[in-house]
């Protein structure tokens, strides 16, 4: 048993007794071959919740900083967020969306599910942001469907994305696959990719119901 299995049999149970997950659409999941999961972003633990609602293992990239502590704290918390299957990754400077986008296309051409938050950050207030086009270019480069999620309830119990959460229910809904192979060969034009994120985030706000802001979160936080 891998140490993902592990660990989320171990845990599995204390966070689903914690936030009594709601899980809708789990059949559009597929069962086999890579699928890129595309939701919301409200708060820390989403990360954490969505592993424990599919029998598949899920990976997602996280702050090299998570892994880099020292001593003993350090040590354990490297093990957990890599045991949950969070792959670190320095997302700092120019290179960090490359090699953010890179270890994705290989998670995918394993076959297996990678999941990532087009917003590219934390909402700031609940709302939803203008999706980067990094999901558009992994979905054009490998040809894996892309299944769009939401995450409701997660701000509420844990508001701020800081400190520890509070029990609470929370739901997470899967949309019908989307895949875009009519654009092969196009993971370059800078049109196309707009065009295939702006439909996934479309999506996303019609599963969430979240007010959606043509403007990036990043941008939003600096202005704040």
């Amino acid at each position: 048993m891998s140490r993902l299995a592990i660990m989320k049999a171990v845990l599995g149970p204390v966070l689903r007794l914690m936030f009594r997950p709601r899980v809708e659409g789990a059949e559009n999941v597929p069962g086999t071959g890579p699928v890129i999961l595309a939701g919301n972003h409200l708060t820390f633990i989403d990360s954490m919740i969505m592993p424990i609602c599919l029998d598949r293992p899920v990976f997602f990239i996280g702050k090299d900083e998570y892994v880099k502590g020292k001593g003993i704290k350090g040590r354990l918390m490297a093990w957990f967020f890599t045991s949950v299957g969070m792959i670190p990754v320095d997302r700092d400077g120019g290179r960090g969306g490359v090699a953010a986008l890179m270890t994705g296309r290989r998670v995918l051409e394993e076959g297996r599910i990678f999941s990532i938050y087009p917003e590219g950050t934390r909402s700031p207030d609940g709302r939803l942001y203008r999706g980067r086009t990094g999901i558009a270019r992994l979905t054009l480069m490998t040809g894996a469907p892309v299944v769009p999620f939401a995450m409701i309830g997660t701000d509420k119990i844990q508001p701020g994305g800081a400190g520890i959460p509070r029990p609470g229910r929370v739901t997470v809904r899967f949309g019908e696959p989307m895949e875009f192979s009519r654009y092969d060969g196009m993971d370059r034009d800078r049109y196309v990719l707009r065009a295939v994120t702006d439909s996934v985030m479309a999506e996303v706000m019609r599963l969430s119901g979240q007010e959606y802001v043509d403007m990036y979160a990043t941008k939003a936080k600096e202005a704040a």
